[in-house]
């Protein structure tokens, strides 16, 4: 088992996780083990916005080569155990862990007193190896989740997605809306996001978007709160798909985002707004790899 957060299963977690992976079959499985909620959020009472909620995590995980995917319940008992009472009780009578993977920088039990070299240490007591994975490293220093959300709040695509070895994704399932971007002639998909997930920088993104029968169709998407159309403010993720119609009420739908185009502005006319959705359409179009539509 791999064993941490992985929040954003950015290009450090992934090396943390390859050594657990192996062919399908056989007596083990290749599992990583996290924590709900993110330890942030319970000592601190407060909502702790995250690159991959569950679901999202799982799904990455699976694609990696991950046959299964544990969260622990993070609580006060948890919280309260030890290094070594959470090596024995949780991951070797529990979990029945067979291997375990860690970074370098991992800590664990009460008041994150246990560090990687601990936890290598009581599991030899009981015949389980640790690997330790070195830190990922760029010329900027660690690859790691707090530097991702920070590119993302500052609209940076570029560093975001490379720290993340792939491009960032929203995934939700498509509700109803006030349909008046149908009026302007650009319909859009309106998602419905984990609360906890987190948003990049409000504004215009140009995306690749995937849909619940494997269809891939480029298009651009807004993040923010509609300044011109809507008083509300409610923060909305609408999505028009270029080249494409029908029907994707309740429908899952996953965006993945490749560029920054511009921020959240307020237009003095629906006319206006037209004017400006069609040119971030051709920008989009432009900047997006040429495939604009494919099917898994």
């Amino acid at each position: 088992m791999a064993l941490g957060n992985f929040d954003g299963v950015h290009r450090g977690h992934q090396r943390v996780v390859a050594p657990i992976l192996h062919e399908p079959g056989g007596d083990f499985r290749s599992t990583v083990v996290s924590f709900w909620p993110h330890p942030k959020a319970f000592f601190t009472g407060r909502s702790h916005p995250l690159l991959t909620p569950i679901e999202e995590k799982a799904q990455v995980l699976g694609q990696l080569g991950v046959e299964q995917f544990v969260v622990l319940p993070f609580d006060q008992a948890l919280a309260d155990l030890t290094p070594d009472a959470f090596t024995e009780q949780i991951l070797i009578e529990r979990l029945q862990a067979r291997a375990i993977a860690v970074g370098a920088d991992f800590h664990f039990g009460k008041g994150r007193s246990g560090s990687a070299e601990r936890l290598r240490d009581v599991a030899a007591s009981f015949g389980v190896p640790v690997t330790i994975v070195p830190l990922v490293l760029d010329v900027e220093g660690r690859i790691s989740s707090s530097r991702i959300r920070s590119a993302l709040t500052a609209g940076d695509l570029v560093t975001a997605n490379e720290l993340l070895g792939r491009p960032y994704a929203i995934a939700g399932r498509v509700e109803s809306g006030q349909q008046l971007a149908r009026t302007l002639g650009f319909p859009t998909a309106n998602l419905a996001v984990a609360p906890e997930k987190l948003l990049p920088r409000w504004g215009v993104y140009a995306v690749r978007s995937q849909l619940e029968d494997g269809t891939v169709v480029a298009g651009i998407a807004n993040i923010g709160q509609r300044p011109t159309v809507d008083g509300s403010g409610r923060i909305a993720v609408e999505v028009h798909l270029f080249d494409w119609s029908g029907d994707l009420y309740g429908q899952a739908l996953t965006i993945e985002l490749f560029h920054f185009l511009r921020g959240e502005q307020r237009f003095g006319s629906l006319t206006e707004l037209q004017t400006q959705i069609a040119r971030d359409c051709a920008i989009a179009r432009d900047g997006l790899p040429a495939v604009t539509r494919t099917t898994a």
